[in-house]
């Protein structure tokens, strides 16, 4: 699972000036009719395989934000992901939150774990998604430092908690404009994550994505990449640290 929700004490909205130093990008400042779709833990079979399926037939982009514990366990379905025209970021090694280590140990597991994503790849991974959404300053800095950029989210398919189908469709859709980035899953991380964020929610992810993806199209909206929505704009960025 991922969710900031569970961060606490996180110092979000300062000033202009210091979002433009150490702010995150949460969105992207555009007149172009996209958001940016996002999944974050996998990938996995057969959830990931059945979310490739759904993107394809609304024509629909994505960034897949990567564990390596489930890289490495199935690198063939991450070279899928990409070979399906989808952009990937890393999530982390695994899914422990980067406050459980020095910022030096963020920044050689990061670099580390960027190294091997591009060689199963065979391309450039430009972002990554903190565990939780969780990052202080120093975390945040040793990340930049490796060559990624932090990305966190604006909006929230709420699929990482225990809610009703119809709540996660309304919170997706109620949170998306032009310039949003939205986060889904398509694994929810577990013990082989090194964590354990207690039972897994009962979501029905291809029902979930087709009925978001509708709802976007309706509006005008279509989904697209973290890159291919950043092209059309400019990042709008948030300082958010958590303790």
């Amino acid at each position: 699972m991922i969710a900031g929700p569970r961060a606490a004490g996180v110092v979000q909205g300062l000033a202009r000036p210091a979002a433009a130093v150490l702010g995150t990008p949460v969105r992207v400042r555009t007149d172009a009719p996209r958001i940016a779709l996002t999944f974050d833990d996998g990938p996995v079979r057969p959830t990931t395989p059945q979310v490739l399926d759904v993107l394809e037939r609304f024509g629909a982009r994505a960034t897949f934000f990567v564990l390596l514990t489930r890289v490495h366990a199935d690198p063939g379905l991450l070279r899928e992901v990409r070979d399906r025209g989808h952009e990937i970021g890393l999530h982390g090694p695994d899914h422990r939150s980067l406050r459980r280590f020095s910022a030096g140990r963020v920044r050689d597991r990061t670099r580390r774990a960027r190294g091997e994503l591009e060689d199963v790849t065979g391309g450039p991974v430009r972002w990554f998604r903190p565990p939780y959404g969780e990052q202080s300053p120093a975390r945040w800095a040793a990340v930049r430092s490796t060559g990624l950029e932090p990305v966190l989210w604006s909006a929230t398919t709420w699929d990482w908690k225990h809610v009703g189908q119809q709540e996660r469709v309304a919170k997706a859709l109620d949170g998306c404009s032009a310039g949003a980035v939205l986060l889904a899953h398509d694994n929810f991380a577990d013990h082989v994550d090194g964590v354990d964020d207690g039972p897994r929610p009962d979501v029905d992810t291809v029902d979930l994505l087709t009925r978001v993806l509708a709802g976007l199209s309706e509006r005008g909206l279509t989904a697209d990449s973290v890159s291919g929505l950043l092209a059309t704009g400019r990042f709008e960025r948030r300082v958010s640290f958590a303790g």
